[in-house]
């Protein structure tokens, strides 16, 4: 996801009480931005739904960096890590930056393909995983 990137404004909802954006809205951000930029490959919820395939964490991790207030305009980008021969695993950060440039947050997520059917981890089909590929950095 080197080039993928979405902008969003923190609102008043995505605050704590201190005013700073709360530690769960990065986790938001960072996942509605994966949902944007597998939408952008072909991979939207309905295509997902049709494949009875879906993407689940194993690990998300964020190491916050500078304070979010509401009103702020954030850029929310994400690359991929690294995943396993097939695509049936992979690692995807995403960097939070302010509107000057400045990274604000960094969540890592370590995922999977779940096949719904069945219930168990699986591949993704061959499309999706040679996109993460030219992807990955």
């Amino acid at each position: 996801m080197s080039h993928h990137s979405q902008t969003y404004t923190v609102r008043w909802a995505e605050l704590d009480p201190n005013g700073h954006m709360r530690h769960s809205a990065y986790a938001d951000f960072a996942a509605d931005q994966r949902v944007h930029w597998l939408a952008s490959l072909g991979f939207d919820v309905a295509r997902f739904a049709a494949l009875r395939l879906g993407p689940i964490l194993f690990r998300e991790e964020t190491k916050y960096l500078k304070e979010l207030h509401g009103g702020e305009t954030i850029r929310v980008e994400g690359r991929v890590v690294s995943q396993t021969p097939g695509g049936a695993r992979w690692t995807i950060e995403h960097t939070i930056y302010k509107a000057n440039g400045q990274p604000a947050a960094i969540v890592t997520v370590d995922g999977a393909w779940l096949d719904l059917g069945r219930r168990k981890l699986t591949a993704p089909p061959a499309e999706l995983a040679a996109a993460m590929q030219e992807e990955e950095m």
